[in-house]
């Protein structure tokens, strides 16, 4: 391990898999590590017997609830959105090829105690119970004044500036009522929280256009999942940077990030091995005691319960598959709570069982609880796994150090916030913004679902 590499990428997960991918085709000199013997680091899929050793050690795995071989249960789900970036960055890097992916049948919203399908057309949103008469002229007014706008024609205005207006007053000027705007702030905008309406409007109008337009593209849902797990996701990326000499080292210990006097990074030592790069990229995981010191911070923790099920969550049209999503207000909380279903349709589990997963931010010191109002609609679980991680961020940009970390993976069910991060990664390693190309018809047909 003489040479110097451009970069060491440590931990396989989507978002290092997916920096490693850019920067192999960007002609760069990767080595990328992780001290896992398999793929996806935190955010991998795992069998049967994978599931029951990490969480139930000694534990004989049940045999009444199909073979091992079929399940690859994501320690932590997300879906896409078919519009989404991250779509757009397995075109751009051309792992589709390594891919199938299904459509997710049904996005939900629970309101008023009860579950509803989100209305994602202006013909939905009339026929949806989550509105009375009134509302539902409203939202229409709403959607279609979205669909139109067009920055260059201010006659599609209607003297609603996106850039100045803060979402609440867009909201007002529509006169949307809270539970309106709860659904379409959260479980079609996909916000974390209620900060959202006091920042201009034009961030919302995005997140509401693109999830409409991945509606649009596939019908049913604007969500589509990959066949066998997200497991297959750092797997085809990293597939892909080893076509562009990339260099992957799996179950290799990571004993040292070397820095020099300054805090500048120098390499990574494994053993007697020292490895040196002009800079490091890897998860939060890596970084906690560096020369002595951590690098990140932790920020929030995260309560997620994986459920093994016999039967589709109730009151969803039977559906195969689900995202489900409890806004913040509805249950007295300060977090949505995020629910993802899918099954033996997308060969993650055996025929007849469903999983679903239930996450949310912790708020209190009794965190599996906080994840009751999500459990309650689930009807009778047959098997629970339940894991509380903390939230990491880095505490420095890494431009003196050339150390990147990530950010850990968060409560939401898609991956528009991993997305983020991948930019702001790239951004901070180059000094440029991630520019990925405009796909063309045919190369956006690549991603069939």
């Amino acid at each position: 391990m003489d040479e110097t590499y451009d970069a060491v990428i440590l931990g396989t997960g989507v978002s290092e898999c997916v920096l490693s991918a850019l920067l192999s085709v960007e002609g760069k000199k990767v080595l990328h590590i992780d001290r896992n013997d398999y793929y996806g680091a935190e955010c991998a899929s795992l069998t049967l017997s994978q599931l029951y050793s990490k969480f139930r050690p000694g534990q004989e795995v049940p045999s009444d609830i199909g073979r091992d071989r079929d399940y690859a249960i994501d320690m932590i789900p997300k879906f896409m959105m078919a519009n989404g970036e991250i779509v757009n960055m397995l075109v751009h890097t051309d792992v589709t090829r390594y891919l199938e992916f299904k459509q997710i049948a049904a996005s939900y919203v629970y309101r008023d105690k009860r579950i509803a399908k989100v209305p994602s057309t202006e013909i939905e949103a009339v026929r949806s119970p989550l509105m009375g008469l009134f509302e539902k002229r409203r939202a229409k007014r709403f959607f279609e004044f979205l669909q139109k706008w067009r920055d260059e024609d201010p006659s599609t205005h209607q003297g609603i500036d996106l850039d100045s207006w803060p979402m609440e007053k867009v909201f007002a000027q529509f006169g949307l009522e809270p539970g309106t705007r709860d659904f379409i702030g959260h479980a079609m905008a996909l916000h974390l929280d209620d900060s959202y309406m006091q920042r201009p409007a034009r961030e919302t109008y995005e997140r509401i256009i693109l999830y409409m337009s991945s509606m649009a593209r596939y019908g049913k849902s604007p969500y589509i999942y990959p066949l066998y797990g997200l497991g297959e996701l750092p797997q085809g990326f990293a597939r892909l940077s080893a076509i562009y000499g990339g260099t992957y080292m799996l179950d290799k210990p990571v004993d040292e990030v070397v820095v020099d006097d300054q805090g500048r990074f120098v390499g990574v030592r494994s053993g007697e091995e020292t490895v040196k790069a002009n800079m490091v990229v890897g998860d939060p995981s890596y970084f906690r005691n560096v020369n002595g010191k951590s690098l990140v911070r932790s920020t929030a923790k995260v309560v997620r319960a994986i459920c093994l099920l016999k039967h589709p969550i109730p009151n969803t049209d039977n559906s195969d598959s689900v995202q489900l999503i409890i806004p913040q207000n509805q249950v007295g909380r300060q977090h949505d709570i995020y629910i993802a279903e899918v099954s033996s349709t997308h060969n993650i589990c055996a025929k007849g069982i469903y999983v679903a997963q239930v996450s949310t931010v912790v708020e209190t010191d009794k965190p599996e609880l906080e994840l009751r109002p999500g459990l309650d609609l689930l009807g009778e679980i047959h098997d629970k796994f339940v894991t509380i991680s903390d939230l990491e961020e880095p505490l420095e940009s890494g431009k003196d150090s050339q150390i990147f970390i990530t950010r850990s993976y968060d409560p939401t069910s898609h991956f528009e916030t991993v997305v983020e991060d991948v930019h702001d990664v790239w951004r901070r390693m180059t000094g440029q913004p991630l520019v990925l190309k405009k796909r063309s018809a045919e190369e956006g047909a690549q991603v069939q679902a």
